[in-house]
């Protein structure tokens, strides 16, 4: 399964920016914790990144281009220095890919679903705390 993930990720018929941006950041060897680290921006901004639902402000994405050594156009676009595929991939049929693309986006909507909830429940207990 690792190397069907890894075609998606590389692929830039297939690829987003998070893609592009999780495959960077593993070639280089670094964690999320680790680019959010060196980045000065928390955990949950790198992952809201790699998963689409956020894209970095100018300073950071150039920051990050230099420490996962890509240009901005390709973290951007996927044209320009970046990632070569790997060689020996494995062609996937549509149907594979609808699937693998459904996955990705109902695991961003799913993340993007539980970040709502969180705020809805501060603001209950917010609420009842105040007696309303």
């Amino acid at each position: 399964m690792d190397d069907l993930q890894d075609d998606t990720y590389f692929s830039n018929e297939n690829a987003t920016f998070g893609d592009r941006v999780h495959a960077a950041r593993e070639a280089v060897g670094l964690t999320q914790q680790d680019l959010a680290k060196r980045l000065g921006v928390k955990l949950k901004t790198v992952r809201g990144w790699e998963d689409d639902l956020s894209e970095p402000r100018a300073n950071k994405l150039q920051m990050m281009a230099g420490l996962m050594n890509v240009s901005i156009m390709w973290l951007l676009t996927g044209d320009g220095d970046g990632l070569d595929a790997p060689v020996d991939t494995v062609a996937l049929s549509s149907d594979v890919n609808d699937i693998l693309l459904d996955l990705r986006k109902t695991r961003s909507e799913f993340s993007r679903l539980a970040d709502h909830m969180g705020r809805l429940e501060k603001r209950l207990h917010q609420l009842l705390r105040e007696g309303g």
